[in-house]
């Protein structure tokens, strides 16, 4: 099976790696910093723009922004630097993960409206889907434990890994003025398509792109899209 160049999942086929992983170290490369600090950078711009929109009404302690920084190790343990923009009073969280690569994407999790969006690093393009009842438990899990502390480190041997196919419905383009915010704002400017779980690509369809993205509940999803024929 092929794999696109700027996926930031590790290996999609075999167990997980769940002993022998080596010493966690807290420093990180000095290419993943500053992409760390311009996926936060980008996540800020995307949330006064969201804010903007939305509008204040009063001073409320549930609407301040929170930046969370998600760090895990990878099967290989290599480690991975992962920020979330958490927004309690509007249930919104807008993940920013950085590759071993230094690709960044964004994961912006919609809560009130139950959609979640993929934004692959670099590229106009938005992919969405609806969320599910895993989605509402491991992202509420964020929402709960930010309240506490704004650093979660995951132990490499205790995460939880597994992948999710998502086929892309190129037939289904939608327009960025029918989503609500903060949807509108993240893909104005890119083509939006919808997708929907499958079982996997097969051997004869090239996997687009892929992203991992941890949950403090000790939870990681590799979640990896592929074409489907139209």
């Amino acid at each position: 099976m092929e794999r696109c160049w700027n996926c930031s999942a590790t290996a999609l086929e075999g167990p997980p790696h769940t002993d022998g992983a080596p010493a966690l170290s807290p420093q990180f490369p000095h290419r993943a910093f500053w992409g760390a600090l311009s996926a936060i950078l980008l996540m800020v711009v995307i949330a006064l723009s969201v804010v903007g929109h939305i509008g204040f009404r009063q001073p409320d302690p549930q609407s301040m922004l929170q930046v969370v920084r998600i760090i895990v190790p990878d099967e290989t343990g290599m480690m991975v630097n992962q920020s979330a923009l958490v927004d309690q009073r509007n249930d919104v969280v807008i993940y920013s993960v950085t590759s071993i690569a230094n690709h960044t994407s964004t994961v912006m999790f919609d809560i009130k409206h139950g959609l979640i969006c993929y934004k692959p690093d670099n590229q106009e393009i938005c992919f969405l889907r609806k969320m599910e009842g895993t989605d509402y438990e491991n992202v509420h899990t964020l929402l709960d434990e930010s309240k506490k502390v704004n650093q979660f480190w995951l132990v490499g041997n205790e995460t939880q890994r597994h992948t999710e196919f998502l086929g892309v419905l190129g037939g289904s383009h939608v327009d960025a003025s029918t989503l609500q915010e903060p949807l509108q704002t993240l893909c104005q400017q890119s083509s939006i398509y919808w997708t929907r779980r499958a079982d996997g690509p097969g051997k004869q369809r090239l996997i687009y792109f892929c992203i991992d993205i941890c949950f403090p509940s000790n939870i990681c999803v590799s979640v990896c899209f592929y074409y489907l024929p139209e």
